[in-house]
C-alpha cells in the first residue's frame, strides 16, 4: 500500500517481529515465531486502513509494534517523516501522545481497581498536561463526547456494560488528541446492535477530530463499512491491498476470495458460492517454503512451493503477492 511521501502520516517498511521460542531446561532459543514477517504499508491523514486476516496471522502484533509496545526485530516505522523504530524511554513520549491504541477487550485493558475518572485522567498525568481542575474538566468533556454521563467518573469498569466499557476505552484513546489510533478488533466482543453504535461513533470522531485509523478485524463486512483501503494479512505478510470497494468488487488473491465468500449476505434467497479453504493455518514458527499460502491454495503450482511472491502493483494501487494473477 503506498501514498506519496508528502501524504503519509505513518509509513512502515519491511517490518518484522520475531519472538524467540525457548526450549529445554536452559531455555535456549531453538526457533522464532515469525508473527510479522516483512510488512510494508502506509496511512494518510484522516484515512482508515483496514487490516484483515484469520486469528493468529499477526494483525494485533503489527498494531502493538506501531504503538511501540514491542521493540521490532527489523524494519522501520516512520511517523510524520521521523523514524521511531529505535526510540526508547522519554524520546518516545511525544509520539505516544500522537499514536494511541484501542484494545479488543476493554475489561482487560481498563484497570478494574481505578475509577473511570482516574483511568481517563492518567494520560494527562503521564504526559504532564494541565493542572488538576483542567484534567477533571477534560475528563467530563471526554465522557460527553462518547455518550456517557458525567457521573461515570466515580464508577468502576465492572459497573458498565460491554458497549459502555468500549466507549470508555475510546475516550481514553482520544484523550491526548492523537493523530493516529490503532483499533485492535474494537467491536468483535460486542453484540451486533452495539457494534453498529461503536462503529458510527468512531466514524463521527474521525470526522470531528481528523483522526486516522488502523482498523484491525477478522470480519470483512465490518472493515468495508469503515475503511478507505484494506490490507489482507496471512501468516505475517500482506498478500493483497487496495481500495476498499476494489478489494470487494475484484479480489485477486485466492485467500481474499475465500474471506469475501464467507461474508454473510442478508438475503434468504441468495446462495453463496463459498470458497472453503482446506487445511489449517501453518505455524509461524515453521512457515512453509515459497508462498506461505501454497499448502491451502486451490491454484498452487510448482513455483509457489519455492519462490516467495513479492507484493506487486496491478492497477490503481491494487497490490497482490501472488505468482499468478487470477482472472
Amino acid at each position: 500500500m503506498s501514498l506519496s511521501d508528502t501524504a503519509k502520516l505513518l509509513s512502515i517498511e519491511n517490518l518484522k517481529m520475531h519472538f524467540p521460542v525457548r526450549e529445554g531446561i536452559l531455555l535456549r532459543t531453538g526457533a522464532y515465531n515469525r508473527a510479522v514477517d516483512g510488512v510494508s504499508l502506509s496511512i494518510g491523514p484522516g484515512e482508515t486502513v483496514g487490516l484483515v486476516g484469520e486469528s493468529g496471522c499477526g494483525k494485533s502484533t503489527l498494531g502493538r509494534c506501531i504503538v511501540r509496545l514491542y521493540d521490532i526485530t527489523e524494519g522501520d516505522i516512520q511517523f510524520e517523516g521521523t523514524s521511531i523504530s529505535g526510540m526508547k524511554g522519554k524520546a518516545l513520549l511525544p509520539y505516544r501522545q500522537q499514536i494511541q491504541m484501542m484494545f479488543q477487550d476493554p475489561m482487560e485493558s481498563l484497570n478494574s481497581r481505578h475509577t473511570v475518572g482516574d483511568i481517563l485522567e492518567e494520560p494527562f498525568i503521564v504526559q504532564k498536561l494541565g493542572d488538576s481542575p483542567w484534567r477533571k474538566q477534560r475528563v467530563a468533556e471526554l465522557l460527553d463526547i462518547v455518550g456517557l454521563p458525567a457521573r461515570s467518573t466515580s464508577r468502576y469498569p465492572f459497573e458498565f456494560s460491554g458497549g459502555q466499557r468500549q466507549r470508555i476505552g475510546i475516550a481514553r484513546s482520544i484523550a491526548t488528541n492523537p493523530k493516529l489510533v490503532v483499533c485492535d478488533e474494537p467491536v468483535s466482543a460486542l453484540d451486533v446492535s452495539i457494534q453498529s453504535q461503536i462503529l458510527n461513533l468512531l466514524i463521527d470522531l474521525q470526522r470531528e477530530f481528523q483522526l486516522s485509523y488502523l482498523f484491525i478485524a477478522h470480519d470483512l463486512a465490518v472493515v468495508k463499512h469503515i475503511s478507505d483501503r484494506i490490507a489482507i494479512m496471512y501468516l505475517g505478510k500482506i498478500v493483497e491491498s487496495g481500495d476498499s470497494d476494489e478489494i470487494y468488487r475484484n479480489p485477486r488473491h485466492p485467500y481474499t476470495r475465500s474471506l469475501i465468500s464467507a461474508v454473510p449476505i442478508a438475503n434468504p434467497h441468495h446462495r453463496a458460492n463459498r470458497q472453503v479453504l482446506e487445511g489449517d493455518v501453518p505455524s509461524p514458527i515453521d512457515p512453509p517454503s515459497g508462498c506461505s499460502f501454497h499448502p491451502r491454495c486451490p491454484h498452487v503450482k510448482d513455483r509457489c512451493k519455492h519462490d516467495v511472491p513479492k507484493l506487486r502493483n496491478l492497477a490503481d494501487a491494487h497490490n497482490i503477492a501472488c505468482h499468478f494473477d487470477l482472472d
